[in-house]
């Protein structure tokens, strides 16, 4: 099946979205502002409930001219095999929190990610990322 022109401008939308959902629940279930492992715990409940198929905290292996570095990536999730998310719980995101998952997504050759700060008490705040050099034509 070929992608469509809406597929290359706006990938993984579809998956984003039910992304979102699943973070919009568990927000508007407990809230903001507690710990970052509660919202990974809870978002991987919510995920699972929804039949969304994600990996939690797997390791990306770094290489360098083919030989595997010891440094290595976690991201907290990957959804649909191709969606990049870093969680966050803080007051506001910077542009470190930015850096990290486009490093994550540069680093496991991923198109599409979403950094979602369960931080602040009234509102999710997110950000949705996509690296057009990895999205496949």
């Amino acid at each position: 099946m070929c992608p469509t022109e809406h597929d290359l401008e706006k990938p993984f939308s579809e998956e984003g979205y039910a992304l979102m959902g699943g973070a919009f629940e568990v927000h508007r279930e407990i809230g903001g502002g507690l710990l970052e492992e509660i919202y990974q715990e809870s978002l991987e409940i919510e995920l699972a409930e929804r039949g969304i198929p994600f990996r939690a905290k797997n390791e990306i292996a770094v290489f360098y001219k083919g030989r595997k570095l010891k440094k290595r990536y976690i991201p907290d999730l990957v959804v649909h095999e191709q969606v990049v998310v870093e969680l966050k719980s803080v007051k506001e995101l910077d542009p470190a929190h930015e850096a990290q998952l486009i490093n994550y997504m540069r680093l496991s050759r991923q198109p599409v990610g979403y950094l979602i700060n369960f931080g602040p008490i009234g509102k999710l705040q997110w950000k949705r990322f996509i690296l057009s050099e990895f999205v496949t034509k």
